[in-house]
C-alpha cells in the first residue's frame, strides 16, 4: 500500500470548494484507492490530501496508475486554486496499528490488513516505487514543457 501525503496552499480568496472541483477525479486508478482530504487546524487555506492506494507488483502496473494521476493533474490544472509551492512526501505502508482500546495495549509486530509485514521486503520495494514515481514525475514534467 502506498501512502501519499500532498500539502497545498488555497490562493487568497479561494475556498476548499474551489479545491475540490479542480482536484476532484474523474478517473479511477483500477485498485484500492482511497483519499482523504483535510483542511490545516492552524492554517485554514492548507490542504492536506493523504492517499493510499493498493501497489500492483508489475513496476508498468504502478506506472500506469501513476500516470493516470498523472493526466488528471494535467487536464484539470490547479494553478488558479493553489499557490506554486507544494509539499509531497510518499512512502509505503509498513504497519497499522489500533490504538483504540482502553487500558493496556500488549505489543504486535507490523501488520497491514491483518497480514505481518516483512520489513525488509518493504525496504526493498521502496527503491523500485521511489524509480516509479520519478519516472512518472519526468514524464509530467516532459508534457507541461510542450504544452
Amino acid at each position: 500500500m502506498s501512502v501519499a501525503i500532498v500539502k497545498r496552499r488555497l490562493k487568497e480568496g479561494k475556498t476548499y470548494e474551489d479545491f475540490r472541483k479542480a482536484w476532484y477525479h474523474t478517473t479511477g486508478f483500477g485498485t484500492n484507492n482511497k483519499m482523504y482530504s483535510l483542511i490545516n487546524a492552524f492554517d485554514e487555506r492548507e490542504i492536506i490530501v493523504i492517499g493510499f492506494t493498493e501497489i500492483p507488483t508489475d513496476k508498468e502496473e504502478i506506472l500506469k496508475g501513476l500516470r493516470i494521476d498523472v493526466k488528471e493533474r494535467l487536464d484539470n490544472p490547479l494553478d488558479d486554486v493553489i499557490e506554486p509551492d507544494i509539499d509531497r512526501d510518499f512512502g509505503i505502508l509498513i504497519s497499522e496499528d489500533d490504538f483504540s482500546a482502553e487500558g493496556s495495549i500488549k505489543y504486535k509486530n507490523p501488520t497491514v490488513n491483518g497480514i505481518e509485514t516483512d520489513v525488509e521486503e518493504i525496504v526493498n520495494g521502496l527503491i523500485e516505487f521511489k524509480q516509479s514515481l520519478e519516472q512518472a514525475s519526468s514524464e509530467r514534467d516532459a508534457v507541461r514543457k510542450t504544452e
